[in-house]
């Protein structure tokens, strides 16, 4: 079929567009028999330059030369049959400034500015004393350009003058898509970088020179305009979240092998303390108890606010029992189990399988009063380390809370949970309350702490 006019302006109009500051070489290959067993087709939708078009003859999709590279109709392919591999070439840069030293006025005004340190105020005999830009340090920002009263510094082929304002512009990372599009058109070295947490792009303000670049090529419409001062507050989030990303990544072994010894000593003491109690429920005081232990051990004293969020951490110990004196196997209690581990073992009572959850259902269900049920933890209150016995005589009550901050949408919590409370639908975790019964396998499952139960 051929193409109309409209057509032809469209193309040319995206790829004027779309013509990246960095050139970039792409490979792909289609599997076709993946391929025909599709019948909606969603990269053709997903590529923002209508380089993804089907053949008519035999409906086999093809790429053209207008594709950039930025993998969008890979990800939107439900069978995997695209495979694609991109090669960026170093990115095209701004020359170095050039200086009139004839309308240089000495003010030291490009030199303040310059975050690289790459001016500064020169004179020899021959010519009046003027600024001088190191092009080894140079990033070509702009930003000497623009505080310059006088225009005596010129600059700008590939980039036009940057807009006057206290604007900035962000990167929306809820709406961005993670195609990196944005990375291979901006020319200024340092201005977007990418997280190595959620390995979505955020932009440094200092070194943006607001050429507009990569708001035109955004297939997501994610990159935008904002005041100033919130995109600093933005980008000084996100630089803090990497380098306590970074430094935890560094010190997470050895934080590995402190938590094992750790949890070593409060298991010693759980058993030191829990031995010697009969009774159903207890409080104790083992502060100089754990901090004598941890002396031992590890061979430094610490205090117990920095053992505060180990100690919390540390699972309770549960324990259920069946008194087989009183227990008639009238099998109510399997009747109520969320995760069917009783059964009944004639003429034997009942038995409670590894699979309990300890939610307490069977022993509020039991009419005899034959199922019982303990938990041991510790809390840190006032600076102090208590160890407590609880006697547990029904169902948990309270809410499960899950920090939006933490959540990785793993899912793990989700295939964990006994009863299927627990949901991932537009990549958030929620809870139906209806359905939980507070058993705490999820927090306890959760690798990023990020969910709590409130009992």
């Amino acid at each position: 079929m051929p193409t109309t006019t409209d057509e032809n302006e469209k193309s040319e109009k995206l790829k004027k567009i779309y013509k990246p500051l960095r050139d970039v070489e792409v490979e792909y290959d289609i599997d076709h028999d993946k391929c025909a067993s599709c019948s909606e087709k969603p990269c053709l939708e997903a590529c923002p330059v209508d380089a993804v078009g089907e053949n008519p003859v035999d409906n086999y999709i093809e790429i053209d030369d207008k594709c950039f590279g930025c993998v969008l109709c890979r990800n939107a392919c439900p069978y995997d049959a695209i495979h694609m591999e991109t090669t960026l070439s170093q990115p095209r840069r701004e020359n170095v400034p050039n200086i009139n030293t004839k309308l240089c006025r000495q003010c030291g005004a490009c030199v303040d500015a310059c975050r690289m340190g790459a001016i500064h105020l020169v004179s020899s005999g021959t010519e009046e004393a003027h600024s001088e830009i190191d092009e080894d340090k140079c990033v070509r920002c702009g930003y000497c350009s623009r505080v310059c009263p006088t225009e005596a510094i010129k600059y700008g082929e590939i980039l036009p003058r940057s807009v006057v304002g206290g604007k900035a512009i962000v990167v929306n990372q809820k709406k961005c898509i993670g195609c990196m599009t944005c990375t291979r058109v901006c020319p200024s070295k340092g201005a977007i970088n990418v997280g190595k947490m959620n390995k979505l792009p955020y932009i440094n303000p200092s070194y943006c020179a607001r050429c507009e670049e990569c708001m035109n090529v955004c297939p997501s419409t994610a990159i935008r305009y904002s005041s100033r001062k919130r995109a600093y507050e933005g980008y000084q989030k996100i630089k803090t979240m990497e380098i306590v990303s970074e430094l935890m990544e560094k010190e997470s072994e050895k934080l590995a092998r402190e938590t094992v010894k750790i949890d070593s000593i409060l298991n010693k003491v759980t058993r030191e303390v829990s031995y010697s109690h009969a009774e159903d429920e207890f409080t104790q005081d083992v502060t100089e108890l754990v901090t004598a232990e941890i002396k031992a051990l590890v061979g430094v004293d610490l205090e117990i606010d920095d053992l505060k969020e180990i100690i919390q951490a540390t699972q309770p110990h549960r324990e259920i029992m069946v008194d087989e004196d009183s227990c008639i196997g009238c099998g109510a209690c399997i009747k109520e189990c969320p995760v069917d581990c009783i059964e009944l073992e004639m003429p034997s009572p009942v038995h409670i399988g590894d699979e309990c959850v300890y939610c307490g259902k069977c022993v509020e269900t039991c009419p005899f009063e034959s199922i019982s049920l303990k938990k041991e933890s510790f809390q840190v209150e006032d600076g102090r380390v208590l160890f407590k016995r609880q006697k547990i005589s029904g169902p948990s009550q309270g809410e499960v809370l899950i920090d939006p901050n933490s959540c990785q949408r793993c899912g793990v919590c989700v295939n964990k949970c006994p009863v299927d409370a627990m949901t991932l639908e537009n990549d958030q975790v929620t809870v139906d309350p209806e359905k939980c019964i507070f058993c705490g396998e999820c927090q306890t499952i959760c690798p990023t702490r990020a969910v709590t139960l409130k009992r």
